[in-house]
């Protein structure tokens, strides 16, 4: 006995609900004359995760509802395909043969036209970028459906994403005569969450004695990515198949039945490094956001500096070059070596370039502000004014053009508030706000080595990742003039923002005192700043975005 599956992972658009339909019954129905008789969908692939307070609204579930019906009619004629299709259900929409009087992180599953099975998710997530408990009751049942040609059938045990990561939910499944377990997710990424996915769910097979199928989404949604990268792992926890990672795929399992044992086999796609996921990541992150929100291109401001370079490099892997455009704005303390760097990275890669001085509006809005600054000081006052006529140029550029602006801001001067309100924080999409700084040049020096996409090897030149960096607000500024070394800042920031680790805690890591306190007390500070910038993409397992939610008005110091 053979059951050949196929595994979705497919990029979905939140809210498509017809074109998420589409994706889904066109692939069915082309893996199906290949000999595919289960076929897995992601978690909520009907609408795409997550559709948020899209959730609480009753047309939505019941447009929900629709597609669900339009999927299994369009799939009737395929006679013995089963399909698991991941849905919301709810309020007073029929899903079954009664109403559903809870909303449910849900799936149906489909065959010749009908609903043979429903479930709904009972383990419901509510950390990091999480909150289904704020849309969905969680199920009580347990589901096992039949699948496969009539007498050689597979017992199918379906959970949905967070209840494999508990004993209970799998060993109900296997109780109730399963012979596979099927888990259908979305799961976003962040870096290491590969492998922590496998490792977890090889603990879960090993004690349940079952193989097990993982299918992943893939694709970017606002601030998170997901990775796809599903697979399947046999009952001792090896792994017997696994799709390629950020790209859509159709991971065809084989599943054969050999003394009464379930064996699973399937291509096994290498594994990248952390930097080429990473990499990877925030390039589906940019398509997908300028993509599926209709913007015809990107527009950036480049510096010559690291931050901005990185940006360019990763917006034209994700676009392509004819799809981003450059402007270099120069103030009067833009050195040479700027404006030389910045036009050699537009040129190597190929995207068109502009240069428009700074330096008239600079001293205009000196000249009007002279009377009321009269016998003060220049300060940060001037600085910001620098980066706000910037910020001001990119946007009206953006308007005319429609091209998005992307910022060009790490997270650790999103953390310390080493940045511009309507300034160089002006813009729609923040590439790298989740990358510190001691990322961003490893990262760039990877891409200077690698070349995924084809876009031109060596990109951004050496003196932009050697040079210390500057914001260039000033005569000779170096960004250490005001803050820590990045090294010992990113540490900090790793430790206190993202692992919550105390003052004193870190102070006896062997930080010094007077930097731990620093940089914590511009951490609490600068919240304010952050509640006003750009959505940008989440990378790690803890992000200035919805992982991050601390009160702009603050006296805790710990």
């Amino acid at each position: 006995m053979t059951l050949k599956i196929c595994v979705a992972q497919l990029d979905f658009v939140v809210g498509d609900l017809t074109g998420n339909s589409k994706k889904i019954i066109d692939l069915a129905r082309s893996v199906y004359a290949d000999g595919v008789r289960l076929m897995l969908t992601p978690e909520l692939a009907i609408c795409g995760y997550a559709a948020e307070d899209l959730f609480l609204r009753p047309a939505f579930i019941a447009a929900c509802d629709d597609a669900v019906k339009t999927v299994a009619r369009e799939l009737a004629g395929l006679k013995n395909l089963t399909l698991v299709l991941g849905h919301p259900s709810g309020g007073d929409s029929r899903t079954r043969s009664v109403a559903v009087q809870s909303r449910h992180n849900a799936a149906s599953v489909l065959c010749e036209g009908r609903v043979i099975a429903y479930y709904a998710k009972r383990e419901l997530p509510n950390y990091q970028v999480f909150d289904e408990r704020r849309y969905f009751t969680p199920g009580r049942d347990v589901c096992v459906f039949d699948a496969g040609e009539p007498g050689h059938e597979v017992k199918v045990g379906l959970l949905i994403c967070e209840d494999a990561w508990f004993e209970e939910p799998a060993r109900l499944n296997r109780a109730a005569g399963a012979e596979l377990l099927a888990v259908i997710n979305a799961s976003p990424f962040h870096i290491g969450k590969g492998n922590e996915r496998e490792q977890m769910m090889r603990e879960r097979v090993l004690d349940c004695g079952l193989p097990l199928i993982y299918a992943h989404l893939v694709g970017g949604q606002d601030e998170v990515v997901f990775e796809g990268r599903s697979f399947a792992l046999e009952a001792d926890g090896s792994v017997a198949g696994r799709a390629a990672s950020f790209v859509e795929a159709s991971l065809l399992v084989q599943a054969r039945r050999e003394d009464k044992a379930l064996h699973l086999s399937a291509e096994v796609a290498a594994e990248n490094s952390p930097q080429a996921d990473l990499w990877h990541a925030l390039v589906l992150g940019v398509r997908d956001y300028i993509g599926k929100n209709g913007f015809p291109g990107v527009l950036l401001g480049l510096s010559g500096g690291i931050d901005s370079a990185l940006v360019l490099a990763l917006a034209v892997d994700a676009l392509g070059r004819d799809r981003v455009r450059t402007v270099m704005m120069p103030s009067p303390y833009t050195a040479d070596i700027s404006w030389i760097d910045a036009r050699e990275m537009a040129q190597r890669m190929g995207v068109r370039y502009d240069e428009i001085s700074i330096v008239p509006e600079f001293e205009a809005f000196k000249q009007s502000l002279a009377g009321q600054f009269q016998g003060l000081a220049e300060d940060t006052t001037e600085e910001n004014i620098q980066a706000r006529i910037r910020g001001t140029l990119l946007m009206a550029l953006s308007n005319k053009f429609g091209s998005i602006v992307l910022t060009t801001g790490n997270k650790s001067e999103m953390a310390t508030g080493y940045c511009t309100l309507y300034g160089d924080m002006a813009g729609g999409f923040a590439v790298i706000k989740d990358l510190a700084k001691t990322t961003v040049f490893a990262l760039a020096r990877w891409r200077n080595e690698n070349d995924p996409y084809g876009s031109g090897s060596e990109p951004i030149p050496q003196r932009i990742i050697t040079r210390p960096p500057s914001a260039e607000l000033r005569p000779d500024q170096t960004d250490q003039d005001s803050l820590p070394d990045y090294a010992i800042l990113d540490a900090i920031l790793e430790r206190y923002m993202e692992n919550d680790q105390s003052i004193e805690d870190i102070v006896a890591a062997g930080f010094a005192l007077a930097d731990v306190e620093k940089v914590t007390r511009l951490i609490k500070i600068n919240e304010y700043k952050r509640r006003q910038s750009p959505v940008g993409i989440r990378v790690t397992h803890r992000s200035f975005g919805k992982d991050w939610r601390y009160p702009i008005t603050n006296r805790f110091r710990a």
